[in-house]
């Protein structure tokens, strides 16, 4: 019965031809080579080999820490990693299809609910186990390189990575360019001791990661931030509000992948299924996180003071111009005034007949308009 489900687990049409198959060809071929008078040693034949989809990253059987050679199906290395009592089968995917993830989880033996969760993308971090596997979601974060903010830049690229964990196996499932989980695997295959705690290891390592990602994606926010308050508070130049609401939209991307980390990670230690030697690990990446949330809240405080400066210095920029337009109008109203007056064409006006007239009353318009100037400056409104 054993070897009867071993065979079942693979799809009939990518199953290669078994040995009792293989002789009826061997026959077959004989009988024809004898009819067309044709003699010799019969060839044997090759079974053929089936290539990974191309959502397959990699895929690997790891025994007691240590890579196997080669990089076969992940049918058959399901199959080889449970022969061997600490073996495993690393699977990582890159936006399978539902074809290829529905494939994968016949083979696997997963959850029709696993298939579509899979395929998405866009889940927020969360933990849960359906049936004998763990399912843990991890967002990914990667800071994208610009020369200056503008109202359209983009700081923060963001992704998710599932993680399915169970019995002899491991796939991760990634979506998006950010989070690339090949330095993970390499720098495990450099720890044999921690990859011989089995598929665990790798959830501990992917979180890792993320973690570490999350800090370093924090520190180039931070100089940006820096940047930003710097010219908020210049004399000569301030920010655009709109490059500010731009970085705050960023920010609420970059939140919306740290802080939710945190509970999953706190019922993860609580949970039975994790092994024992690892949970010093996972609380050293709660720590780590702790870091980071702290991090990223402060960024939102600094971001709302800049912002709130920004906006009281424009209210600021914008009552200083119209104390400057009142005071021209009215040094502008006392020229009006006197010359209204002298405009109403009365016969018995004083200066109307005098030869200094016009130029008295031309000097009052200038005596009063300096007159005018120099208060207004003195007191800030010019």
């Amino acid at each position: 019965m054993l070897g009867w489900s071993r065979r079942r687990e693979q799809p009939l049409a990518e199953r290669p031809p078994g040995p009792f198959a293989q002789f009826l060809l061997r026959r077959r071929l004989q009988g024809r080579r004898l009819l067309s008078g044709l003699v010799g040693p019969e060839p044997l034949i090759p079974a053929p080999r089936r290539p990974n989809p191309s959502a397959v990253v990699d895929c690997a059987v790891y025994v007691d820490g240590v890579r196997r050679p080669g990089r076969p199906h992940y049918s058959d290395a399901r199959r080889q990693a449970r022969r061997h009592r600490g073996g495993f089968v690393w699977l990582g995917l890159h936006e399978p299809d539902e074809a290829t993830m529905t494939s994968i989880a016949t083979a696997f033996r997963l959850h029709e609910l696993t298939v579509g969760q899979a395929v998405a993308a866009g889940h927020r971090p969360a933990v849960e186990s359906i049936g004998d596997v763990t399912r843990l979601v991890l967002r990914t974060a990667r800071y994208v390189e610009h020369d200056e903010l503008t109202a359209t830049s983009e700081v923060v690229d963001t992704g998710d990575v599932t993680v399915l964990i169970g019995e002899h196996f491991v796939i991760t499932v990634r979506h998006g360019a950010a989070g690339a989980l090949a330095p993970v695997r390499e720098e495990l295959q450099r720890r044999p001791d921690l990859l011989a705690h089995g598929p665990w290891a790798v959830g501990y390592a992917a979180c890792s990661r993320m973690v570490d990602i999350y800090l370093d994606v924090a520190g180039h926010v931070e100089k940006d931030l820096e940047r930003l308050e710097e010219s908020a508070f210049a004399p000569d130049t301030s920010p655009d509000i709109a490059h500010i609401y731009q970085l705050k939209r960023e920010m609420v991307e970059f939140k919306r992948a740290v802080l939710p980390l945190q509970e999953p990670l706190h019922r993860l230690l609580g949970a039975e299924t994790l092994p024992e030697p690892l949970r010093p690990y996972f609380a050293d990446v709660r720590g780590r996180l702790a870091r980071a949330v702290d991090r990223v809240a402060g960024f939102d405080d600094l971001l709302n003071s800049i912002l709130q400066a920004r906006l009281a210095q424009v209210s600021v920029d914008q009552n200083n111009d119209m104390r400057k337009i009142a005071s021209w109008a009215a040094i502008a109203a006392v020229q009006t005034a006197i010359a209204g007056i002298y405009g109403m064409n009365f016969e018995n006006m004083p200066g109307l007949h005098s030869v200094y007239g016009y130029p008295a009353v031309m000097a009052l318009m200038v005596v009063a308009a300096v007159i005018l100037y120099r208060r207004l400056k003195r007191v800030g409104w010019l």
